[in-house]
């Protein structure tokens, strides 16, 4: 292989979702430094030239995200090999540290999440961290969401198959006269919705989204303008298509190291779970496999782990 084209190989290893290791070992460990040096020149994403000096550093802002890229791998098998309930509680802990833009992660786990499983991971979070998931959710959420928020987390839904209609098709009708009177009061302050959404079980609640449609003409969630109301909704109701959706946004190239860890969390989550309904629907979205856009995308082991995980389903 000429030198520009292992330039153009290691530059590729370098990029996207994770790091492809072996390449990196391959083409590097045999380079001497003039081949290094033109690494550093022809790379202005990833290097600098300190003219005064006549030397290329590395950008601070690559290493940092190359430092990320570096240990994906790692996350992945740390969340895989980690006790689900553990794993949920560290998710939720993580999210209130990051605030505002992290806070949909605690409506996915406690709307996605069985009873027991949302009921183990408050329990996994008493012994990780000495408070409530409920308590430390209302202390570190000021905004409007916070009422929504703390009954999410909070909720031990029926599960069984049982419905009753008319009371369904009611409560689409306080959804509806809600979102109609949202001028006057915002949905999320709602006490009825909030109810509704924090308390019904998912079979229930699927049978409300179905009488919506109904009313209205439109699906629920495409009513909602409030994004914490909107998500609620799409992983109580349709949850196989809020991961997809997620998944596709965190399998971009040019997003941030938070968004990115999205791939991560919902394939190690989802693998056991509902990943076959995933790939089914990734592929209705988008036109394409969840496995082929992770080949196009991510990196060496990363890559390795994610397709094996995928593949379980």
């Amino acid at each position: 292989m000429a030198f520009n084209q292992e330039l153009e190989a290691l530059t590729h290893a370098f990029s996207g979702h994770g790091v492809d290791e072996k390449s990196m070992v391959t083409l590097l460990g045999k380079w001497d430094p003039l081949e290094r040096e033109s690494l550093r020149k022809k790379t202005p994403h990833m290097f600098t030239e300190d003219h005064e000096r006549h030397f290329q550093k590395w950008d601070d802002h690559y290493v940092r995200l190359l430092k990320h890229e570096f240990v994906r791998f790692k996350n992945a098998v740390v969340l895989w090999t980690m006790h689900p309930w553990e794993r949920d509680a560290r998710f939720v802990k993580e999210a209130l540290k990051k605030g505002p833009n992290a806070y949909g992660v605690l409506i996915e786990i406690a709307c996605t999440r069985s009873s027991e499983e949302l009921l183990g991971a408050r329990k996994a979070y008493h012994s990780l961290f000495d408070h409530s998931i409920e308590e430390d959710v209302a202390s570190h959420i000021h905004g409007t969401e916070r009422k929504l928020l703390v009954a999410l987390v909070s909720a031990y839904r029926y599960e069984g198959s049982k419905v009753k209609d008319d009371t369904a098709k009611s409560e689409a009708k306080t959804l509806s006269n809600a979102i109609k009177n949202a001028h006057k009061k915002p949905i999320i302050e709602d006490d009825e919705v909030i109810r509704i959404l924090a308390t019904r079980s998912k079979t229930h609640l699927q049978a409300i989204y179905k009488h919506y449609k109904e009313i209205s003409g439109k699906h629920l969630d495409e009513d909602l303008d409030d994004l914490r109301l909107k998500e609620t909704v799409q992983c109580l109701c349709t949850p196989q298509i809020y991961f997809s959706k997620v998944l596709n946004g965190a399998l971009r190239i040019d997003v941030d190291k938070n968004i990115k860890k999205a791939v991560t969390r919902v394939i190690v989550t989802r693998a056991d779970i509902d990943m076959k309904e995933i790939k089914v629907e990734y592929h209705n979205l988008y036109g394409v496999s969840l496995s082929q856009k992770i080949e196009e995308v991510a990196k060496g082991n990363y890559k390795d782990l994610l397709l094996t995980l995928i593949a379980r389903a």
